[in-house]
């Protein structure tokens, strides 16, 4: 569109994408600034701040004589805001075993590039969890099995995404809670069973089996029927 000028010009500016333009170009009118246009999205040219919050995580495997620490660091977006946002910006292993060094960096710097890009980074977990090691895996405290230590990783990693909200949990509804509470409590005065001492830290019945939805020791069976304790999974439907 030409737009016909009719008074002398005593100035001029360079319009740029960060600065809005003083006056509309019809009319004279200030131009309206969208408030959106000032949220934050977090993107792979966002600076990196000069202190970073984070949580760091202990790994300790049976594959290993040494733990793994898994530190988290977050950026917040939008701070003190309606938009206020805490998302994952990068991440560090260490462990003084030296074995997995080579592949631990690299995986260290791909994790990391790929939350500053931005978006959906959840998918991260699934792929990591998804990870099995040839020579067999292992259960971890609590009878949660891991099929690998890249999938431990990624179990840390979901666990620093639920805290800060960035994986939703819904969890379990109030009849699912009430009907695992009614298998578990059948389940110990049929058979008397207690937690052990050679095993504190399991906290589901011993001789339970493997749940095939979360990974986790706890299933038994009730009237011929088998159910998870843990998330109420069952073969009876």
């Amino acid at each position: 569109m030409t737009i016909q000028i009719e008074k002398k010009i005593i100035g001029f500016e360079v319009a740029r994408d960060d600065k809005p333009v003083a006056e509309a170009a019809a009319g004279g009118e200030r131009a309206v600034e969208d408030p959106a246009s000032k949220v934050i999205h977090m993107h792979e040219k966002l600076e990196r701040p000069e202190m970073l919050m984070g949580s760091t995580y202990k790994i300790k495997t049976p594959l290993s004589e040494h733990a793994l620490y898994v530190t988290i660091n977050d950026v917040v977006l939008n701070p003190g805001t309606e938009h206020e946002l805490r998302r994952p910006f990068e991440i560090f292993i260490n462990s003084k075993n030296m074995d997995h060094f080579q592949w631990i960096v690299a995986l260290t710097r791909i994790i990391s590039a790929v939350f500053r890009k931005g978006g959906d980074v959840t998918f991260l977990v699934e792929e990591l969890r998804s990870v099995f090691d040839p020579r067999g895996g292992y259960f971890k405290k609590g009878g949660k099995y891991m099929p690998s230590l890249v999938a431990e990783i990624g179990d840390a990693i979901e666990g620093h995404m639920r805290m800060i909200g960035l994986i939703k949990d819904d969890g379990l509804d109030e009849h699912q809670r009430r009907h695992i509470e009614e298998k578990r409590t059948q389940f110990e005065a049929s058979r008397n069973l207690a937690r052990t001492e050679t095993d504190p830290g399991d906290a589901f019945p011993p001789g339970a089996l493997l749940c095939g939805k979360c990974n986790t020791r706890a299933v038994v069976s009730m009237d011929n029927c088998l159910t998870c304790l843990n998330c109420g999974e069952s073969k009876c439907g």
